[in-house]
């Protein structure tokens, strides 16, 4: 498994990966009894058996595929204002009710992934143009 034991993650089943294969990954009660699993719902579960067995304590906390925009902040560990301020420049999508603006976890996940993204390329590109830490060129 990727990342250290101490990341966060959020895994979220799109309607494709919600179908299991027969004798693909499965969970195996005390009983016997095996349950088949979609491929992500695998990968969730690794995930929290790497951090438990490092020491770790884990939480896990369903979420609705929609939520309000500081909601979705909070589940992709951002400052909520930050969030509300790129939503309300468009960077996601998002739909208006009387008291709240709402967003689909989905899409604040993909808009992080790519954020997150953009900010490494950066940095790798500032490393390969030899930048020390400070920004200043070591040339």
């Amino acid at each position: 498994m990727s990342g250290p034991v101490t990341d966060s993650r959020i895994y979220l089943l799109d309607a494709d990966e919600r179908r299991v294969a027969p004798g693909g990954p499965a969970v195996v009660g005390p009983d016997g009894v095996r349950e088949e699993i979609p491929a992500v719902v695998y990968r969730a579960v690794q995930h929290v058996l790497e951090a438990m067995r490092a020491g770790r304590a884990v939480k896990v906390v369903p979420l609705r595929a929609e939520l309000p925009v500081d909601e979705a902040a909070d589940a992709i560990g951002m400052g909520r204002d930050d969030l509300r301020k790129n939503v309300g420049q468009g960077a996601v999508p998002f739909r208006s009710s009387e008291h709240v603006d709402w967003v689909q976890l989905a899409d604040v996940i993909k808009w992080d992934n790519e954020r997150r993204e953009r900010r490494r390329a950066v940095l790798d590109e500032m490393l390969a143009d030899g930048y020390d830490d400070d920004g200043e060129s070591s040339s």
